[in-house]
């Protein structure tokens, strides 16, 4: 099940122009993206991590869109709603355009198996570790999966890469502090950045990202 979060995240990136493009950088949220305060729905507590928006700048201008892949259980559990995931969206997209980025795509899940309320409690297809939100934006965006790279601050987010066919898998540490604790397996992880700011300052990466090697493994 995907529907729902899917044309959310259609209506949230209204404001941004749609390009056909060819690979993205996709980004989780809570963590990456901002500091996670837990179950952040507010413009107030929205704090972005340091360099992230720059970092952002960077992967465009090696060829990438920038798309957004984040689990919302807290609207399925009740904690804040759409309009209020929207609202906060909409306020994200315009500083990173302030910093030159057009976020191409923002795609959540408002699901949770056991804990939401509704027709929100169930088993999808779109709650990472599932690959719902990539194959989503693979379809919306024209993209080649395996030519796009994940940052993400979890080892679900690295299944949820690995299980949608993305082989340049980068985990982060939460909040840009320091590098990961989650003890992924090397099959899932492809290299580790304490933030988006230090992995796109490390010369082999940029390297990497700017010469991607479609089909090919870690």
């Amino acid at each position: 099940m995907a529907a729902q979060e899917l044309l959310a995240g259609r209506a949230a990136r209204e404001s941004a122009p749609h390009t056909a493009v060819a690979r993205a950088a996709f980004l989780d949220r809570d963590g990456v993206i901002n500091i996670d305060h837990g179950y952040v729905s507010r413009i107030e507590d929205f704090t972005f991590v340091p360099g992230v928006r720059e970092a952002a700048a960077e992967l465009a201008r090696l060829g990438f869109a920038i798309v957004v892949i984040t689990n919302q259980a807290g609207i399925g559990r009740g904690m804040y709603t759409e309009a209020d995931f929207a609202h906060l969206t909409r306020w994200m997209c315009e500083r990173f355009a302030e910093a030159g980025v057009s976020i191409a795509g923002v795609y959540h899940c408002p699901h949770h198996p056991t804990q939401a309320q509704g027709a929100l409690r169930v088993t999808c297809n779109c709650r990472k570790p599932a690959p719902g939100m990539l194959l989503a934006a693979a379809r919306d965006l024209q993209l080649a999966l395996d030519a796009c790279v994940v940052f993400g601050d979890k080892c679900d987010d690295m299944r949820a890469a690995q299980a949608a066919g993305v082989h340049l898998r980068i985990l982060l540490g939460k909040d840009g502090n320091e590098l990961p604790a989650d003890s992924c397996g090397a099959d899932l992880v492809s290299h580790r950045y304490v933030s988006l700011a230090h992995a796109l300052a490390d010369p082999a990466l940029r390297a990497r990202l700017g010469h991607p090697a479609r089909g090919g493994g870690k």
